[in-house]
């Protein structure tokens, strides 16, 4: 499933500063029975955001009508705990299309960037800027450059850089997931086989 291509995302962001935030806080074991990608943006977060009646809990950031955008901010070590894709897919679903943090769990941000989501990770003390450039101003934008592999707060300049896997930065910004990177080589390939006999 191709996914939309990620070149540059300047969006306003959603700050969850709390560390160790694990997949079943991301999206509760009760909820991974759908094997289709939808709806699972609904229960995103559903524990924190919601109360045991089904009303929003009124403190939790994304009842928070001051803060939206397509990028989330986590605290350190988000995505910790055991390997779901569904909390990849309940936050794409959600409508993000980035989250930021000081540290990420290696299969969720394997997991992030195989739906079209591109994890951003930065130092410690440039998470602790971009939460409190958001602090002061809720609408302070934040502008992410796959290519030159970039994260600018647009209020005060500051920058860094990030890394990213060359194989899986090619996929974001072509919108590919694996299966459409190879049907893209599809010709290639063909012309290999016949060349080689094969």
């Amino acid at each position: 499933m191709a996914y939309d291509k990620f070149t540059v995302l300047t969006s306003t962001a959603v700050p969850l500063p709390i560390e160790n935030v694990d997949t079943d806080q991301i999206i509760p074991a009760r909820f991974l029975k759908a094997t289709e990608r939808k709806g699972f943006g609904d229960n995103l977060f559903r524990d924190w955001r919601y109360n045991n009646d089904d009303s929003p809990k009124q403190d939790f950031v994304l009842n928070n009508p001051i803060y939206k955008g397509k990028i989330l901010v986590g605290g350190k070590n988000f995505g910790s705990g055991s390997s779901r894709e569904h909390a990849a897919w309940a936050i794409y679903d959600y409508g993000f299309r980035c989250v930021v943090s000081s540290f990420f769990a290696d299969i969720f941000k394997g997991n992030a960037i195989n739906v079209g989501i591109l994890p951003v990770q930065v130092s410690e003390a440039f998470l602790d800027q971009i939460f409190k450039a958001i602090e002061a101003d809720p609408a302070t934008a934040i502008s992410i450059d796959l290519a030159a592999q970039s994260i600018t707060i647009e209020a005060t300049g500051a920058s860094e850089s990030f890394d990213i896997n060359g194989y899986k930065k090619h996929n974001l910004i072509n919108g590919f997931d694996d299966i459409d990177y190879l049907q893209a080589m599809k010709a290639d390939i063909k012309a290999f086989a016949a060349i080689n006999g094969i």
